[in-house]
Order: structure tokens, then sequence, then C-alpha cells
């Protein structure tokens, strides 16, 4: 079953914050509206409003309200992944030519900054303090997550503990707030609140290692950009860092990444063959597992909705996801 099916009864109400996203994102700069509309056009699986939406239906469903917390969430994330793009000179996302590849570095950074800020802006309509101040937190923490990457391109040296916590500010984050901010807006309890926000936090702990298994086991028509990219990128995932644990097999990449620029995707196939056929890829997986389970155990404490079943769906699909 696809993605989208488990949530199927909010296709309305998310067809309509698609409607916003295009407004929001009018630039009167050409170069700016440009693209922007490029990078939305791309698509994308529209998790975050979809967090938002169904966080919102343990209170106070108000989809004016709604709609705000939606777009700013859906934003955030858009723009965040402009910056990766240039952080990762990536060429490619979703099979497009990214807004660094169709224009220059500059104007990618630009793009970014103009859609973080129009995601602020349009969230000022939201007047609680809580919801502004959890996303400020979260932008500051998706900020460092970010120079953190940079500072870990091609060093060997790191650990488990490491990648956890820069994939809890690059990924986790922003999918517990979109859950706890779209709760915050719509007065839920606050254990409800602590509970969404849990889940949140654990599916998105789950979601980013299972992406960064599928750029070693997904082809790159399901991937939409080359196969090991991640690696090709300087980026230690949680497979490669089980799969150095075999010395010999560390010691290669350790000569991989002496010269950076010398990379080239052919010359990273049998680094990337040797990873898949280690245990390192089943290891990666059992800890994305645990990481499910916790989202449902935080299920466990919310009453028994429509919205809940629905998101004990997108954990199932999570796990078994291939692309």
């Amino acid at each position: 079953m696809k993605l989208a099916m488990t949530y199927s009864y909010l296709k309305q109400d998310l067809d309509h914050i698609e409607k916003m996203l295009t407004k929001t994102i009018q630039a009167k700069h050409p170069v700016l509206r440009e693209a922007s509309k490029q990078l939305l056009q791309a698509g994308g699986k529209r998790l975050r409003p979809v967090f938002v939406l169904l966080s919102a239906k343990f209170g106070n469903y108000d989809m004016e309200r709604m709609e705000k917390v939606a777009v700013s969430m859906e934003l955030i994330h858009m723009a965040s992944l402009v910056h990766d793009d240039v952080i990762d000179e990536a060429e490619l996302r979703r099979g497009e030519p990214t807004v660094k590849a169709r224009w220059d570095n500059r104007i990618a950074m630009y793009t970014g900054d103009y859609i973080f800020a129009r995601s602020l802006e349009y969230l000022t309509t939201i007047d609680n303090p809580r919801a502004h101040q959890t996303l400020s937190e979260t932008i500051i923490e998706l900020c460092i997550g970010e120079v953190e990457q940079i500072r870990d391109k091609y060093v060997i040296e790191q650990n488990v503990r490491n990648y956890l916590r820069r994939i809890k500010r690059k990924t986790a984050l922003l999918i517990s707030s979109s859950c706890k901010i779209g709760a915050i807006a719509a007065g839920v309890p606050a254990g409800y609140e602590k509970a969404l926000y849990r889940y949140g936090y654990n599916i998105g702990m789950s979601y980013q290692i299972i992406d960064d298994i599928l750029d070693f086991t997904a082809t790159e028509k399901e991937l939409g950009k080359p196969a090991g990219s991640d690696l090709l990128q300087g980026n230690l995932t949680l497979p490669v860092l089980y799969a150095m644990e075999d010395p010999l097999l560390k010691s290669e990449l350790e000569d991989l990444f002496s010269e950076p620029s010398e990379l080239t995707t052919d010359g990273i196939q049998p680094i990337l063959a040797k990873i898949k056929a280690s245990d390192a890829i089943s290891k990666a997986n059992a800890v994305s597992e645990r990481y499910l389970q916790k989202a449902y155990q935080s299920l466990d404490e919310l009453p028994d909705t429509k919205a809940k079943q629905t998101m004990k769906d997108i954990a199932k699909y999570i796990g078994k996801r291939k692309s």
C-alpha cells in the first residue's frame, strides 16, 4: 500500500496546504520565485504537514490554524533541503536538478534563506509563544546539525553516538516539532502533546536511518539520485559505521577518503558492495526497528482514534519502505 493511502481522508486538507505552499513562496524577484517554485514542484511526501494535521486531531481541529502550522513546517523542511544540496554539492534531488545545479550556490543559499523567512512570517498568526519558541529551538538545532555534517565530512573517526545526534538535528526534531506545534495550535492536552512529540521524534529517527540504508540498497531510479551518494559526499551513515567495525574495510575507506576530490561513483562501488555484503545493513535495520517500537509505545498513551491508527500505519510503512 502506498503511504498516501494511509491518510487519504486528509486529502482535501492536504490539497489546500499544497495550494497555500505555492502561494506563500511567490517572490517579487523572478529568480527567487522560479527557484522556490522549482523546489516545490519537485514534490515530496509532505510528511510534516501530515503529522501536523494528525496531531491536531487530538484537540480542536481548526483548519485555518492548522494550515499555518503545516505550511510553516514544510517550508522549513524545503529550506533545509536547499542548504543541504549546497553542502553536499548535490546535482539531483528526486530525479530533478537541484536549485544549486540549475543556478549556483549563492542563489541556492538565498533561496533557502527566503523560504526560511517566509516560514517564520507565516507562523506569526499563531498567538501562542510556545509554538514560536519550539520552532525557533528547532531551527537552531537544525543549523547546528548542518554545521556538524560539514565538519564531519570525510572524517573516519566517528561513532554511532555522533551519527544519532546528527540525524536527531537533521531530521527527527523537525518531525517531532511538527507533531508538537500542531498539538499546541489545537490545544491538545499536555499529556497527549508529550506523547505526540515522542512519537514524532522516534519516527523521525527511524525514517532517517531507513533513508541512509536505502542509499545502499535502493536503485538510482528509486532514490532519484545515484546510489551511494552519502558515501561519495563523505557522509558516514549508520551502515558505514557498522561496516567499519571490520578493520580492513575501515582502512580501505580511509584510503578512499584521503583524496576526496578524486572520489567517483565508479570508484566507490567496491566499498558499496562490501558494505551491502556485510551485516551492517541488518544491524542498522535493527536500530531503526527499535525506534519504531518506541514510536508505537508513545501511541499507547493516546486515545483510540482514526488519527492514532493512521500514525500506526505510517510507522508500519516507514519500517518497510523501499524508496
